[in-house]
């Protein structure tokens, strides 16, 4: 039987880690979990966010899933949650991190900025690995969750408040000198394209799908799952949501997460 990989995110964002991760491992089963009802994850609380994900590994093990890895395809989640998640599961969980150390590899101008949602930037976790992998390079933080509810208008209704995205590019007032933008919310690269047009590509656009695919596929060879996972037959994908998701675009299955009995009364 092929590895079952869930992709957990707050909202539509983490689909573009999902595609980078069925590109590498095609076969393998895979469910998407979107946590929307708490969207946007950025304008949560730390604690709440720890606990939505603990009440997600309880709604794994209640519905007997057998998912054999997780990816919290949230950067918020994962500079937030992930370290107390991971205490309380066997399952491998991949996090998302801004992706610091390639765009400070790439930038020639040795200015690059990061583009996230605020709980990221805030975050302890963000601040280290830019002193680890950045320290030679200026950088400069942004925060939106503006971008984020873009995002989302755009893959489910298939249109763009332009105006509004671009209002919302002129209020970040990104420096001139930046040469490397890391999209530090996997909500972020589904505005790629257009956050492009508005700089008209001068600058670079940089996430971090491809990486965490490659984890994937590493772990999953290390678990002996990469080899029947290339092999077995491709199986149906499935969407599950915490709200409703008003567009027919997607097949999303409604349900709850329920805090398990070891967090009920915080």
């Amino acid at each position: 039987m092929s590895a079952h990989i869930m992709v957990f995110d707050s909202g539509i964002g983490g689909t573009t880690v999902l595609e980078h991760i069925k590109q590498r491992i095609p076969n393998a089963q895979y469910s998407y979990f979107m946590d929307n009802a708490f969207l946007p994850y950025g304008a949560q609380t730390q604690q709440t966010i720890i606990n939505r994900l603990c009440s997600l590994i309880h709604f794994i093990k209640l519905n007997k899933l057998n998912v054999d890895l997780i990816v919290i395809a949230c950067n918020t989640a994962s500079t937030s949650a992930l370290s107390a998640v991971r205490k309380i599961t066997d399952i491998p969980i991949v996090g998302v991190v801004p992706a610091i150390k390639p765009a400070a590899e790439l930038t020639h101008s040795n200015h690059i900025a990061l583009l996230a949602t605020p709980a990221t930037i805030a975050s302890s976790y963000t601040k280290t690995l830019i002193a680890q992998h950045a320290s030679n390079v200026i950088v400069s933080l942004y925060s939106s969750v503006e971008l984020v509810n873009l995002a989302e208008q755009l893959f489910f209704n298939d249109c763009l408040d332009t105006i509004k995205l671009h209002a919302v590019l002129e209020d970040l007032n990104i420096e001139k000198q930046v040469d490397v933008l890391i999209l530090g919310c996997t909500h972020f690269p589904i505005l790629a394209k257009q956050i492009s047009e508005y700089f008209e590509n001068s600058i670079q656009l940089v996430d971090s799908g491809v990486a965490i695919a490659s984890r994937v596929s590493y772990l999953l060879d290390e678990l002996g799952l990469l080899a029947q996972s290339i092999s077995d037959i491709k199986k149906p994908l499935q969407y599950y949501a915490t709200a409703n998701v008003f567009s027919d675009k997607l097949a999303v299955k409604l349900v709850t997460l329920i805090d398990p009995p070891e967090f009920e009364g915080r």
